[in-house]
């Protein structure tokens, strides 16, 4: 059976009161009854319930972090630097993976919720979920869109793009590839093919489109990537991230291709697991460190209160990591 509370008290040799001042820290209590109830609480293997804490004020200091995949490397790194820096504030993460399913998105929402989280930070793209606005949290977003208004943080996407493009043409590259996830949702991401096509046309340069679902396997990408590239023959190829990026580089090369003096490649985020790991890649670098931070400070400010000084977007500045898949 589980143990309860008052099978804590019994072991302790003290009231089922004093246990709950011990689990809530309300009042003051010695070190040796603490040590008791702590004791007891050990070798019973008790774990306080949750429940049962919210009743007696205690203040957990959580935050929910809903994030699409953190297979991503980039998503991965900025979980990590938000959860560091919630952690030195005295703040304890709740992550979430929402795979990009609405429904599994709406079921964490609840279960944040319910688990009377302070705040959320949400990196996931769907739209359309209610639990947002009715959950009353103070939220804020990384590349992403709401209706409501809230605070998002993105890097300079348009910018990236546009990088991106005047880099390769400048090397020589005149007949493009422009490689994205799904584009029927509105994501600041998407910016980075406007930018990027937007200088591609001005330059009189063709661009193909290939969007993959957000589900769609590595094997299926290898595939309509190989066939792309063997029908279209581009001359330079862009990415909006990276493991996309280098998949191109791998069937770019295993169709014959050499990289960079038969087709360019560029991907985008640039976090630190692909700088290290991946030095044949070329990558519009995204601040990691700078994202994180900014979100964290939105968060405290709309804890205390203070929207009224937010904006509703925040965009910071990229830079261009040259390597091996971009010509000298």
């Amino acid at each position: 059976m589980q143990p309860k509370l008052a099978d804590v008290a019994k072991l302790a040799g003290v009231s089922v009161t004093t246990v709950s001042r011990v689990i809530n820290e309300r009042g003051y209590l010695s070190a040796a009854t603490k040590e008791k109830v702590f004791s007891a609480m050990q070798q019973l293997n008790y774990q306080p319930s949750l429940a049962a804490r919210v009743l007696q004020g205690k203040q957990f200091k959580l935050v929910g972090l809903i994030f699409a995949s953190l297979e991503n490397p980039l998503i991965a790194q900025v979980v990590e630097e938000i959860e560091n820096r919630l952690f030195a504030r005295g703040y304890k993460a709740i992550i979430c993976n929402s795979m990009d399913n609405p429904e599994k998105e709406q079921q964490y929402l609840k279960m944040l919720m319910a688990n009377q989280v302070d705040g959320i930070i949400t990196g996931s793209h769907n739209e359309g979920i209610k639990e947002y606005k009715m959950s009353g949290l103070p939220i804020v977003s990384y590349d992403r869109y709401f209706q409501t208004k809230i605070p998002t943080v993105s890097s300079d996407n348009q910018a990236g793009g546009e990088l991106a493009a005047r880099t390769m043409i400048e090397k020589g590259s005149k007949k493009f590839m422009v490689v994205s996830g799904s584009l029927e949702k509105r994501a600041p991401n998407n910016r980075r093919l406007t930018g990027f096509e937007q200088i591609a046309k001005e330059h009189g340069c063709s661009v193909q489109m290939v969007a993959f679902p957000f589900n769609s396997t590595p094997t299926i990408r290898r595939a309509t990537l190989r066939e792309k590239l063997l029908a279209d023959q581009p001359d330079g190829i862009f990415c909006t991230d990276d493991q996309t990026a280098l998949l191109c580089i791998q069937e770019a090369r295993r169709a014959g291709m050499r990289v960079p003096e038969d087709v360019q490649v560029i991907g985008y985020d640039g976090s630190d697991y692909v700088q290290e790991y991946h030095p044949e890649l070329s990558t519009i670098v995204q601040p990691v460190e700078d994202i994180a931070d900014l979100l964290v400070r939105l968060l405290f400010s709309r804890l205390q209160k203070n929207d009224d000084q937010l904006l509703d977007k925040y965009v910071l500045p990229i830079k261009l990591l040259q390597r091996e898949s971009l010509r000298k």
